[in-house]
């Protein structure tokens, strides 16, 4: 692009990025004359006029930056120019330096030396990819640390190992970054705002080690032979509560002293009492993650809790987890101490619909007796992946709850409190693996209380798991997750609360139930006897999971195939939402419904979350798929969704061929996974009380939900409840399964099993 030298000297704030350009520009050729008066005239009247606005542009987009990438830079596969720790943060270090008038400190040596490692990298990088791609995937790792790249030869060549050396890094260019936007953005009004949000005055003494002054925590000035405040841990880790309390910073020359008095300080360090007393303040501060990784970086939470060390930056190759082992720690205390906050703007879809139901979620917090044994057991739950290969990961609680129990036992809680704390950390996992069954079959529900035998335990596992889906990355926990994990609660709640009268149990059940009946007949009048028609025989999960709207919707749908001459063979209600949508099919019983429906999903492109399938006694059935719109075709173009129906509507009535549009979707070029996941079928007689359970973990391939339900209509079984969910690229799918109205016999579960795999192979061809 050209511009004119007036051009130059216009601020433009819409366009900063032109700007911050023109403070990096050099000569290259042409008239000598021209740069000169760029360089030595234009440019530093625009800077002497509009340094404020510019400052003010720089800071909005680089936080707006920062927010993109969740606010950290510990990704599993981090972009090393935009990335938090990039060379982006290491040009706003330089771009600050020269615009702001109360700039941060000198860059120093370890910063210089980041700032040619990152450089290093994006070269390599670009040579790798043959283009301008600057994002360091698991492939480029290994090759950079099979190389060796910006290390010694005789070094290790893992590249977890590697990728450590990296993060350390991109560490050091995102603190000095973050010093450098604090120095700028503490104006007197942004001083007195922040004063005010932390309830504090402008300068106040916090304590007798430091002070906190302009939302900036420093420590004392040394005098001539008296002990420094920083080798005091009563001094240090008070400094960190005060930190997370209200949020406020460290100065540059705190961070330097605190790194400094690591020896004297870790000789000062005593376990007990005392010492959790000071952890736990950390711990349920509302800025505790902030605190925590402040200590993190200092190499004081080490100190602390040496069971912390190992996984430090670990990087686990799941395709799921988006950050590393010690962010996601941070991210889920975030999220617990964050369940209050409401919508932001520029957050994902995902997140904004998730509003209501942190609400929920609220009030079991703020009921806890003792929330800081959650936020404990959080910090510890997943240690054990730092002792594991990445193999043993999945199975990693039974050693972070090892770990923890060394932990507890210097910090000296008593053995009640202890108790909860491993049995959470034991049991941490459960509460998602009893989502990937039928939440309804009372089966589940009373394997999954086994797990958690008081209803404090249950309230603290619920916040937990609400805690740890989301801190896997910012789309991981969905409303239907998060409706699903609530009547999880409440079922086990119910569970662990009931009396041994059976009976009564079972006809307040029978009450609850006709309370829905007799809604839906409120909204149905003068037609009671056809809706109990089209009631009977579906199972009470139907009725328990739709809204007699749906409900009612669903049986005036199934009227319209019973006229004289019915308008449709197949009756279809989609609703489309931003974060998933719905697709209900109600048509008379017939094989491979659920497997066609599937089909015509998969060749729109569409990620199918969770799938249900009900019929009654007539012979009707109602099939109910939830998905998200992976391409954002019906987002995007609103002209598509009646597209998008119409074609179902042909596949399920057998005017379009569910073949070829299968066909078109499979001849795009497929992505090389970047897990190998290894297919595994379990089938389950016990797991409940009406079906047979089969789970299947294989790689997450288009037409793989397609293919699996074609193979079980094939050989008869009917799908009674299917759960469809996807890690990373691992597709976890739950099927609860009958034949001629029974369990599978082991027979038939043994050709199953052969001809699954067969289907899954041919389908990942």
């Amino acid at each position: 692009m050209t511009r004119t030298l007036a051009e130059c000297g216009r601020f433009q704030p819409e366009n900063v990025e032109f700007t911050l350009s023109l403070l990096d520009a050099r000569p290259l050729a042409g008239d000598s004359a021209v740069s000169t008066q760029l360089l030595e005239k234009i440019l530093p009247k625009l800077i002497e006029r509009d340094r404020k606005r510019v400052v003010s542009r720089l800071l909005e987009v680089t936080r707006t930056r920062h927010a993109r990438f969740g606010d950290t830079l510990f990704h599993l596969e981090p972009n090393v120019k935009e990335c938090l720790g990039g060379l982006r943060d290491a040009h706003v270090c330089a771009w600050l330096a020269r615009l702001a008038e109360a700039s941060g400190p000198p860059p120093t040596d370890e910063f210089q030396e980041a700032r040619e490692f990152l450089i290093l990298v994006r070269a390599f990088l670009h040579f790798r990819h043959g283009r301008d791609d600057n994002t360091l995937d698991w492939h480029s790792q290994d090759e950079a640390a099979s190389a060796s790249l910006g290390r010694s030869p005789s070094e290790s060549a893992d590249a977890s190992y590697w990728m450590r050396f990296y993060f350390r890094h991109a560490r050091e260019i995102e603190r000095h970054t973050a010093q450098a936007i604090d120095a700028a953005s503490l104006t007197p009004g942004t001083l007195a705002r922040l004063g005010a949000l932390a309830g504090l005055r402008r300068s106040a003494p916090t304590h007798s080690g430091f002070e906190l002054r302009n939302h900036r925590i420093e420590l004392t000035p040394i005098l001539p032979g008296e002990p420094q405040p920083e080798h005091d841990p009563e001094i240090t880790l008070s400094l960190f509560a005060t930190l997370a309390r209200t949020g406020a910073s460290l100065t540059p020359a705190s961070e330097r002293r605190l790194e400094d008095a690591l020896p004297l300080l870790s000789a000062h360090l005593e376990d007990g009492p005392g010492l959790w007393r000071h952890l736990r303040a950390i711990l349920t501060g509302p800025f505790a993650g902030q605190a925590l990784r402040a200590m993190h970086t200092l190499g004081i939470l080490e100190l602390v809790l040496p069971e912390f060390h190992g996984i430090d930056a670990l990087v686990i190759r799941d395709a799921y987890h988006r950050y590393t082992v010690d962010e996601h720690t941070f991210v889920l205390i975030d999220t617990l101490h964050g369940l209050t906050s409401t919508a932001k703007p520029g957050q994902s879809k995902t997140v904004a619909a998730l509003e209501p139901w942190a609400a929920r979620f609220t009030p079991i917090l703020q009921e806890l007796p003792h929330p800081e044994l959650l936020f404990l057991a959080a910090l510890l739950h997943d240690t054990g992946k730092g002792h594991s290969t990445p193999q043993q990961a999945p199975d990693h609680t039974s050693e972070s709850a090892r770990l923890a129990r060394s932990v507890l036992d210097r910090l000296e809680l008593d053995p009640y409190e202890s108790s909860l704390v491993l049995d959470l950390i034991a049991n941490h996992l459960e509460m998602s693996r009893a989502l990937r069954r039928d939440i309804f079959d009372a089966e589940t529900i009373r394997l999954f209380a086994a797990h958690v035998s008081t209803p404090e335990a249950l309230r603290m596992l619920t916040l937990f798991t609400y805690a740890d889906i989301t801190a896997v990355h910012p789309d991981a926990l969905t409303p239907w997750k998060a409706e699903n994990l609530w009547r999880l609660f409440i079922a086990t709640s119910n569970f662990l609360d009931r009396n041994v009268d059976d009976e009564r149990i079972a006809s307040s059940a029978e009450t609850e139930l006709g309370d829905i009946v007799h809604r839906i007949h409120a909204l149905l009048p003068n037609r009671g006897g056809e809706l109990t028609a089209f009631l009977e025989g579906f199972p009470r999960r139907y009725l328990q999971t739709r809204t007699p709207d749906a409900i009612r919707a669903h049986f005036e749908m199934a009227a319209h195939l019973t006229e004289p001459v019915p308008a449709e063979a197949n009756q279809l209600d989609f609703r489309y939402a931003p974060a998933f949508s719905e697709l209900t099919l109600v048509t008379r019983d017939r094989p491979s419904l659920f497997a066609s429906m599937a089909g015509a999903l998969a060749a729109w492109g569409m990620n199918i979350v969770t799938a249900d399938a009900f019929s009654n006694a007539q012979g009707f059935v109602v099939d109910s798929f939830r998905f998200t719109d992976t391409f954002r075709t019906l987002e995007l173009n609103e002209v598509e969704r009646t597209r998008f129906v119409e074609s179902v509507r042909g596949v399920m009535s057998g005017a379009t061929s569910l073949d070829v549009l299968l066909a078109a979707r499979q001849r795009a070029p497929r992505k090389h996974p970047k897990v190998l996941v290894d297919t595994r079928l379990d089938f389950d007689a016990a797991a409940s009380t009406h079906s047979t359970l089969l789970q299947i973990v294989a790689q997450d391939t288009p037409g793989l939900l397609r293919a699996l339900s074609a193979t079980l209509a094939q050989h008869g079984c009917n799908i009674e409840v299917a759960l469809i969910d996807t890690e990373g690229e691992m597709a976890i799918d739950v099927f609860y399964l009958t034949h001629r109205g029974a369990k599978l016999n082991p027979a038939l579960e043994a050709v199953l099993h052969q001809t699954l795999l067969k289907a899954i192979e041919a389908n990942a061809r």
